[in-house]
C-alpha cells in the first residue's frame, strides 16, 4: 500500500509539473556552463588566501584615487569599481597584492540574459518566479519519492547500490541513473525552492541603521593599514567593501563579510555598528552559490548533468507509464462469467505481455477468459482454472500490483474447486529468483478449494523457450487450445557478443567434451555465471554454467543425439565464432569469506567449480565431492584436479562412481562424512551444489539429516544465511 502511494504520488507530481521542469532543466543546462566559462579566466591572485583587508584596502586606494568599492565574487576574483575624471565609472579585475589591473569584467551576453530570465521567471515577472518556486518544490517531492521508491525496489538502504535487474531499458536506466542523480536533484530542488521562498522573507536589518552618530569620533586618527578590524579580517572573508564617499565623519567603510556586516570609522578604525547575518540569509547565499554552480566548476558541470538527468527521467518515466497502461487487455467477458481467470503480477508491464498473449489465444478459440491484476483478485463463480503469472520484485517481494493478493485470497474464498497453475518470471542472477511465485503457489495450496494442476514453472529472463515449455504442458493437462504466440517467438538478441573457439576436446566415453571460448567483452564473466547461446538464431535459448580458466570461458557439455545446444557446440572447430549472452549468476559466487568450502556436483555440474578452484589464489580450503558414472567419465577432469591439489588450490576431492566399484552417489558419501560436514557448516564454512535437480534433492535430504543429528538444527538456517548455495537444473 505504501509503495503504491509513493508511486502514484511520484507520477502525479511529475505529470503536474513536467512542462515547468522541462523549461527549468533546459535553461539550467546552459546556465550551468556560465560559471565554468567565468572560472576559466583565472583572475584569482596567488596571494589571495594570505592577504588581509589592512593590506588590500589602502593599497587599492593609493592606486585608484577614485575607488568606490571592492568586490570579491564567487570565484575569488577581486573586482574594483572606481571613477575617473573623464572616463566615468569603471570596473576591473585586479591583483589585490599589487593593484595591477589583470582583466575587465564583461557584461552578461544576451544569450545568458535570456536564459536567466527564462529560468527565474519564465518572462512572467513575479508570477513566473512563484511558478518556478512551485516547480522547485514539486521537484523536491519527486526526488524524495524517487529515492524512497529505489530504496523499496532494492529492499533497503544497504542495497541501494546493489545490482538492478534489467527489465527493459526505460525501467532499468530510470533506476540506474536515479541512484546516481536523485540526491543531486534533491540538492538542486531544495536550493531552488529555498531561493524562491526567501524572496518573501523581509530583508535583514542594515548595519548602518544601528549607528549612533553622536558617538562618532575623529580621534585618535589611525592609518587604515593599522585598523585592528582590517588586520584581523582575511580578504577571503570579504564579499564587498564600500569606501567612504567623503571626509565627513558620518561617512564610513561599509564592509560585508560572509557572516556579518560592519561599519568602520574612517578615522579611528572603530566598529560603529555590526550585524550578524541571520541563518536564513546565510542559507540563501549558500543556496544561490550551489544552485547556480558558482561554488566550483566541477559542481557546475554536475548541475548541468543533473538537469539533463531530469529531462531523461521525464521521458523514461512517461515511457514506463505508457508501457504499463498499454500492456493491459480490455476484457471481452465479465469476471463473473469467465471460465479461465488470468491473474498477473507485474512491476513494469513486462509480465502482462505474456498474460495478454495467452488471453488472446484463448479468446480466439472461443474460451471465456478474464485477465486482471493479482491485487484485484475477487470471487469468480464460473471459474474452472486460474493462471497466475507473476514476477518477483526486489528481494523476493511481490510486484506493486500484487501486494494485496495474499490478503484478498483469505477474504474471497471460491465456492467451487478451481485448478491453478503458477508461472514465475525473473532472473536467475537473483538469489530470490521467482520467490513470490512460490509464495503464491503455497498460499493457494493452503486453501481447501484450489487444486494444483502443475508445479511452479519459472521463466528466466523472459525466455520464450521456458514459457513455451509451460504452455505446452498446460494445454495438454487442460485440453484447451493455445499455441506459443508469435509475438513472443522473437530472438533474444540483447547483449549478444562474439566469442572465439580456442580449443575443444574430443567426446569421451560418457559423451562429454570441454570447449574453451574467448572474448574481450566477457572479461567480467565470473565462474558460476551462465552463458546463453542461440543455436538456431531464434528464440530457442540454451544455458551453460561457465568456469573461468586462465581468462577463458570453459564449458563442460554433455552431448545428446538430438540436443540442440550440445550438437551445435560440438560442431564447432577452433577459430569458429559464436554469439552469446552473459547472464550474471550473483547468488552462486565463491564465498570469499568462508574459512572452508565444500563443493558438491555430478556430471557437467563440475564446470563452475573447475573455474572457482583455478581462481582460488587465496588457497581457501576446498573439498570437492563429485559424482560420475564411471572412472572413464571422470578422466576428462582428473589431470586438472590433480594439478590443483599440487598447487594447493584444492584440498581434497572425493570421487563417487554410480556404475563402478562401491556404486555410490555423492549423497551417500556426505552421510559417511557427516561429522566432518557438520563441523564445516557449524564453524562458518559454506556448501555449494551444482548439477542435476535429482542430485540436489538427494544432497539436501542428506544435509538435513546431518543437521537434525546435530542438535536438531534446521537446514533452512544455513540456507537463509547463504551458507548453502545451489545452482541445479
Amino acid at each position: 500500500m505504501i509503495i503504491s502511494i509513493w508511486r502514484y504520488s511520484h507520477l502525479a507530481l511529475a505529470i503536474s509539473s513536467f512542462l515547468l521542469l522541462i523549461a527549468a532543466s533546459v535553461t539550467g543546462i546552459f546556465l550551468a556552463f556560465e560559471p565554468v566559462i567565468e572560472k576559466a579566466n583565472n583572475y584569482k591572485s596567488e596571494s589571495f588566501d594570505t592577504l588581509t583587508l589592512a593590506q588590500t584596502a589602502p593599497l587599492l586606494k593609493e592606486k585608484f584615487s577614485g575607488i568606490q568599492e571592492i568586490i570579491v565574487d564567487d570565484n575569488d576574483f577581486v573586482i574594483i569599481q572606481y571613477a575617473e575624471e573623464e572616463g566615468g565609472d569603471k570596473r576591473a579585475y585586479v591583483n589585490p597584492a599589487t593593484g595591477e589591473i589583470i582583466g575587465l569584467p564583461k557584461e552578461q551576453t544576451p544569450f545568458f540574459q535570456w536564459m536567466t530570465a527564462m529560468h527565474r521567471s519564465l518572462f512572467l515577472k513575479e508570477t513566473g518566479r512563484i511558478l518556478v518556486g512551485i516547480s522547485a518544490f514539486l521537484l523536491t517531492l519527486i526526488a524524495i519519492s524517487g529515492i524512497l521508491l529505489v530504496v523499496q525496489r532494492q529492499n533497503g538502504w544497504k542495497n541501494f547500490f546493489s545490482h538492478v535487474e534489467k527489465t527493459g531499458w526505460a525501467q532499468y536506466y530510470h533506476v540506474i541513473f536515479g541512484r546516481i542523480s536523485l540526491f543531486f536533484i534533491l540538492a538542486l530542488a531544495l536550493t531552488g525552492a529555498y531561493l524562491a521562498i526567501y524572496r518573501f522573507v523581509p530583508p535583514p536589518i542594515k548595519a548602518s541603521e544601528k549607528i549612533n552618530e553622536e558617538t562618532i569620533k575623529e580621534t585618535p586618527e589611525t592609518d587604515v593599514a593599522e585598523f585592528t578590524v582590517f588586520k584581523e579580517t582575511p580578504l577571503s572573508q570579504l564579499q564587498r567593501l564600500q569606501y567612504p564617499f567623503s571626509d565627513f565623519p558620518e561617512d564610513f567603510y561599509n564592509v560585508k563579510l560572509k557572516d556579518r556586516e560592519i561599519c568602520v570609522n574612517q578615522f579611528t578604525g572603530d566598529i560603529l555598528a555590526e550585524v550578524q547575518y541571520t541563518k536564513t540569509y546565510q542559507l540563501a547565499n549558500f543556496s544561490l552559490r550551489w544552485h547556480t554552480g558558482r561554488s566550483g566548476s566541477i559542481w557546475a558541470v554536475i548541475m548541468a548533468v543533473t538537469s539533463g538527468y531530469i529531462l531523461f527521467f521525464i521521458y523514461s518515466g512517461f515511457t514506463i507509464t505508457l508501457k504499463r497502461r498499454r500492456s493491459k487487455s480490455r476484457n471481452k467477458f465479465k469476471a463473473s462469467d469467465a471460465h479461465i481467470v488470468i491473474l498477473v503480477g507485474s512491476e513494469n508491464g513486462g509480465t502482462f505481455k505474456f498474460g495478454d498473449a495467452v488471453y488472446k489465444q484463448l479468446i480466439k478459440h472461443g474460451e471465456k477468459v478474464f485477465i486482471t491484476d493479482l491485487s484485484a483478485y475477487a470471487t469468480y463463480p464460473a471459474a474452472k482454472h486460474f493462471l497466475i503469472m507473476t514476477c518477483t520484485y526486489g528481494q523476493g517481494e511481490p510486484p506493486s500490483n500484487a501486494k494485496k493478493f495474499i490478503e484478498r485470497l483469505a477474504q474471497y474464498p471460491q465456492q467451487q474447486d478451481i485448478q491453478f497453475s503458477v508461472v514465475g518470471f525473473g532472473s536467475r542472477s537473483y538469489a530470490h529468483f521467482c520467490q513470490f511465485a512460490y509464495d503464491v503457489d503455497a498460499a493457494l495450496s493452503a486453501t481447501a478449494w484450489a487444486k494444483q494442476l502443475l508445479g511452479v514453472y519459472t521463466v528466466n529472463e523472459k525466455s520464450p523457450q521456458d514459457f513455451s515449455a509451460w504452455l505446452t504442458k498446460w494445454t495438454k493437462q487442460t485440453g484447451y487450445t493455445a499455441v506459443m504466440p508469435r509475438e513472443l517467438l522473437t530472438a533474444n538478441n540483447s547483449d549478444l557478443n562474439k566469442l572465439l573457439v580456442t580449443d575443444k576436446t574430443a567426446v569421451d566415453t560418457d559423451n562429454t567434451f570441454l570447449i574453451h571460448l574467448q572474448s574481450r567483452q566477457f572479461k567480467k564473466a565470473v565462474s558460476g555465471d551462465l552463458l546463453a547461446i542461440y543455436p538456431k538464431n531464434d528464440h530457442r535459448e540454451r544455458l551453460y554454467s561457465i568456469g573461468k580458466i586462465n581468462d577463458k570461458i570453459q564449458l563442460s557439455v554433455k552431448l545428446y543425439e538430438h540436443g540442440l545446444g550440445s550438437v551445435f557446440l560440438n560442431s564447432l572447430n577452433n577459430g569458429d565464432s559464436i554469439k552469446a549472452r552473459l547472464i550474471k549468476n550473483r547468488h552462486f559466487r565463491f564465498p570469499k569469506k568462508a574459512p572452508r568450502v565444500i563443493m558438491i556436483c555430478n556430471g557437467t555440474g563440475i564446470a563452475p567449480f573447475l573455474g572457482m578452484i583455478n581462481e582460488n589464489r587465496s588457497k581457501t580450503a576446498i573439498d570437492l565431492y563429485c559424482g560420475f558414472r564411471t572412472s572413464a567419465s571422470f578422466a576428462l577432469y582428473e589431470d586438472f584436479l590433480e594439478e590443483q591439489l599440487t598447487n594447493k588450490r584444492l584440498n581434497t576431492y572425493k570421487l563417487c562412481l554410480s556404475r563402478e566399484g562401491k556404486k555410490e552417489y555423492v549423497s551417500h558419501r556426505l552421510l559417511k562424512d557427516k561429522e566432518y560436514i557438520w563441523n564445516i557448516l557449524y564453524t562458518g564454512g559454506a556448501v555449494m551444489i551444482c548439477g542435476s535437480l535429482t542430485m540436489q534433492t538427494d544432497v539436501l535430504k542428506a544435509l538435513e539429516m546431518i543437521c537434525q543429528d546435530n542438535g536438531n538444527t534446521s537446514l533452512e538456517t544455513f540456507i537463509a544465511s547463504n551458507k548453502i548455495l545451489t545452482d541445479c537444473y
